[in-house]
């Protein structure tokens, strides 16, 4: 089953446009619910996360959607001007221009928090029945501010405030990472990890307890967050922040087709069911 490779343009609030690159496997018989997916801070849709939310939801029969922000992988757009306001956007009119029924998120670290901003959007939209489930990985909530910010340096807050960025290395490319201060002003206004937090739908969580990047105390704080929401959270021992290894790879399709189970529409029918029967 082959993806299909499209193009959405998208229009921000400020009139200007960008095209996004989107691609999307839609078999001829589906089972819903269907999977998309939410890359990390620099990161792409051409990972071997994403091939493996895309291989699965095949075998599962499942649609699947993957696709990359403004300023990431093919899609257009600059990275310097990206913010989690920005990216939360796209994702939203990716989600409702092109795909159909109920979808699982799958947020991969900074895409754990596009996908909780995104359930927000909904939640104000009142179209929260657009999302089945959360399946998050190394899910980094509110990273500028409770991640970011207290490492930086001197000369770095100093960069900020003079040039309104900064650059620092990073060992998953080449090129360094470009840290704005359009970005770190631009997340204080998303912050996530607050009180009140409900998604009113399942939420599964894999992380690295030998994650450098995203510590496994920071995923904690998410599900102690989370309290009134169905939350599960795998821990492994020796997992980095990609979670990429086969036996990585393989417990994300383990959770994937396990969430997928419990999500079927007999399942769903049953629980709605029983929620109209305790009501």
């Amino acid at each position: 089953m082959a993806e299909s490779e499209e193009r959405l343009i998208h229009e921000w609030a400020s009139g200007d446009t960008v095209e996004l690159a989107v691609r999307r496997q839609k078999p001829s018989e589906i089972v819903t619910p269907g999977f998309v997916w939410l890359g990390g801070f620099k990161s792409d849709m051409a990972g071997t996360k994403a091939d493996m939310m895309v291989q699965t939801a095949a075998e599962i029969g499942a649609p699947s959607l993957r696709f990359d922000y403004s300023g990431h992988g093919i899609s257009g757009g600059d990275f310097i001007h990206g913010t989690i306001s920005r990216w939360v956007d796209e994702s939203l009119a990716v989600l409702r221009q092109m795909t159909d029924g109920p979808q699982v998120l799958v947020g991969s670290s900074m895409g754990g928090w596009i996908a909780l901003r995104l359930m927000h959007r909904l939640q104000e939209l009142g179209e929260t029945e657009r999302v089945a489930a959360l399946l998050l990985i190394a899910p980094a909530p509110d990273f500028t501010t409770d991640l970011m910010e207290p490492a930086f340096s001197d000369a770095q807050r100093e960069a900020l405030a003079r040039d309104g960025f900064f650059e620092e290395p990073t060992p998953y490319s080449d090129e360094p990472n470009v840290i704005t201060r359009a970005l770190i002003e631009d997340g204080k206004n998303n912050r996530t990890l607050v009180p009140g937090l409900k998604l009113g739908c399942p939420v599964r969580i894999l992380q690295g307890m030998a994650d450098p990047d995203v510590p496994h105390t920071h995923a904690l704080r998410l599900v102690e967050h989370l309290a009134d929401d169905d939350v599960t959270m795998t821990l492994v021992k020796d997992g980095d922040h990609r979670l990429s290894r086969e036996e990585d790879l393989a417990l994300l399709a383990r959770t994937m087709r396990q969430l997928h189970s419990e999500l079927s529409p007999a399942q769903m029918d049953a629980v709605a069911g029983a929620e109209r029967i305790s009501a």
